[in-house]
């Protein structure tokens, strides 16, 4: 029997490269999203709007129906842009809901699989932000409380089999980081140089950490949050002066070098 493994936002970028890792390990992967997957690594495609945690919820539910699901991923979030100042309580609550709440709503729906299965993995995509970050208060405070939602969940589920973490990545090559970090541009520059193993990440290297948090080699693990982020979990450093990034991996990211 192939089991299923369930993928939010796995239609683009880090979600893609999850999706795509989770089906070479074996699992057919249903891609929850809003949009269509831009990508060939899926069995089936499940639209959502996670907007709506409830109704995001029976949706899921009506399409996975008695499949084995024993793996969920929930990569997809939101991040709107605003000083803790002045954001908007809307922007609050939609943040909550897609970042938190449908993770907690899509987890709900596919634990009986899970426990009829007598096994379970769940992971949610958090991110360096959680330690704090300027003008993404929602999206921060999103981040940090999936790590309270997993450890609670971690503590009740363990005897079931179930096992609970966060990968939390820092600065990761995406659209939406290209959009906001422009290739050449001196901040780009600044921002790649300041990260302690001196290049930004790719989306493979949040792939990477997921198939082991999805793998029973991490049966043993759980409730445990990963920082997968070139060392932005402990600070960045002082890009002026930085030597030439000489590692065995410099090559593939001829940018980083000052």
């Amino acid at each position: 029997m192939q089991e299923w493994a369930v993928v939010t936002g796995g239609n683009r970028n880090i979600g893609a490269a999850i999706a795509r890792r989770l089906t070479l390990d074996g699992y057919k992967v249903a891609v929850a999203s809003r949009t269509p997957p831009d990508h060939g690594f899926f069995a089936e495609y499940v639209p959502l709007d996670l907007a709506d945690p409830e109704g995001a919820a029976g949706a899921l539910a009506d399409a996975v129906g008695d499949r084995p699901v024993t793996r969920f991923v929930h990569n997809a979030a939101i991040a709107p842009l605003a000083p803790g100042a002045e954001v908007p309580q809307a922007d609050v609550a939609g943040v909550y809901a897609v970042n938190v709440g449908s993770f907690i709503a899509l987890a709900q729906v596919l634990l009986p699989s899970m426990r009829a299965q007598g096994v379970g993995r769940i992971v949610a995509i958090g991110s360096r932000a959680a330690l704090g970050k300027q003008g993404r208060t929602a999206y921060a405070a999103s981040k940090a409380a999936l790590s309270g939602v997993v450890r609670s969940w971690a503590l009740e589920m363990g005897g079931e089999g179930v096992t609970v973490n966060v990968v939390a990545p820092g600065p990761v090559r995406t659209s939406l980081f290209d959009a906001a970090n422009p290739p050449g541009d001196p901040m780009t520059r600044k921002l790649m140089h300041g990260v302690p193993v001196g290049f930004i990440g790719e989306p493979d290297d949040i792939a990477h950490a997921v198939s082991f948090f999805t793998g029973d080699a991490a049966r043993f693990v759980t409730g445990q949050v990963l920082f997968v982020c070139g060392g932005t979990s402990i600070g960045f450093i002082d890009p002026e002066g930085r030597a030439d990034v000489t590692h065995r991996h410099a090559g593939a990211f001829p940018e980083a070098q000052p």
